[in-house]
């Protein structure tokens, strides 16, 4: 069974107002984050991400609570202008290649699901090379002080 897809009209005024709110210093080139992603560490330039667009309250565009408006939502430019600014914010934040690889979602959601499937996979092979690894290390015949 597919998971229903969330309804904008049944969240809070209150965060939808905030979702749908642009400051004057928001603009599409602002960077979010000091770190670019270039591929590696992707769990900490998450965070950071999540946190700087929880500030914006921007969340609801990647978390998949506010998909697209139908053509007859009186807020459907709002939601495309923010929508669009979100999307212009992760552009922003990762490498040139990974931004070409994404630029082509069709909202702020899909980008952050690519990112997530492409980077956000736990390497199971090395991760249970790096356990075995652990687990031969050996103190020898030195003393714990040693």
């Amino acid at each position: 069974m597919a998971a229903a897809t969330p309804n904008p009209d049944l969240l809070p005024a209150e965060d939808l107002t905030e979702a749908y709110t642009l400051h004057p210093s928001d603009h599409p080139g602002m960077l979010l984050v000091s770190k670019i992603f270039y591929g590696n560490g992707f769990g900490s330039w998450k965070r950071a991400m999540l946190i700087a667009l929880s500030t914006k309250g921007k969340l609801l565009f990647i978390d998949g609570s506010l998909t697209k408006l139908a053509r007859t939502s009186p807020n459907l430019k709002k939601w495309i202008k923010c929508n669009d600014m979100v999307m212009a914010w992760i552009l922003n934040v990762v490498t040139k290649d990974i931004g070409d690889s994404i630029i082509y979602a069709h909202s702020a959601r899909d980008m952050w699901i690519q990112l997530e499937e492409r980077y956000g996979q736990a390497n199971g092979a090395k991760f249970y090379q790096v356990q075995k690894e652990i687990c031969n290390i050996s103190q020898g015949t030195s003393d714990i002080a040693t």
